[in-house]
């Protein structure tokens, strides 16, 4: 699981291309499904939570054609990866 958090300009520009370009990379890379969550304090930042292999995450971010996805995204600033600090069965 790779979760990441971002401040969007535009929630709606933001879904479209993550719903459409971005997953077509995503899968290219791996990932298995994505879900975005509006923060609830900040309506201008996304969660973003990805089944994704961290391999194949961090291929996905070496992929020349990404940083032109990204900038489609609509995005105030660069997301940043969230690092997990524990895992459970339930």
């Amino acid at each position: 699981m790779i979760a990441t958090v971002a401040k969007v300009a535009d929630l709606d520009q933001f879904l479209t291309t993550f719903s459409s370009q971005g997953v077509e990379k995503r899968r290219e890379h791996g990932c298995r499904g994505a879900y975005v969550f509006r923060d609830p304090e900040d309506p201008q930042r996304v969660w973003a939570f990805f089944d994704w292999e961290l391999e194949d995450y961090e291929k996905f971010l070496a992929d020349p054609e990404v940083p032109a996805i990204a900038q489609r995204l609509a995005l105030r600033e660069p997301p940043v990866k969230l690092d997990p600090v524990a895992g459970f069965d339930s």
